[in-house]
């Protein structure tokens, strides 16, 4: 999941000719971070827990703010 969410990017980003992140990238990121928290709360790993909720947040979060704007602001993250 966390590879395929690079290979999105970079494809993204050839296809524009410039750095974007679509949105494809946040929800394997969220997906990559389920299966890592599923493995951490398994594995009984605070450490694992803690970091991969952090990054559940952020990665939600910046869908949030994708969602949020405004449609005709930026077409970069569609």
């Amino acid at each position: 999941m966390f590879f395929m969410r690079f290979l999105v990017q970079w494809i993204a980003s050839e296809k524009e000719r410039k750095s974007v992140i679509p949105q494809s990238f946040w929800y394997f990121s969220i997906a990559g971070s389920l299966i890592l928290l599923a493995y951490a709360i398994w594995r009984q790993d605070p450490v694992i827990m803690l970091g991969q909720s952090t990054g559940f947040i952020i990665y939600f979060r910046n869908l949030y703010l994708i969602h949020r704007a405004p449609k005709d602001a930026d077409t970069s993250n569609t």
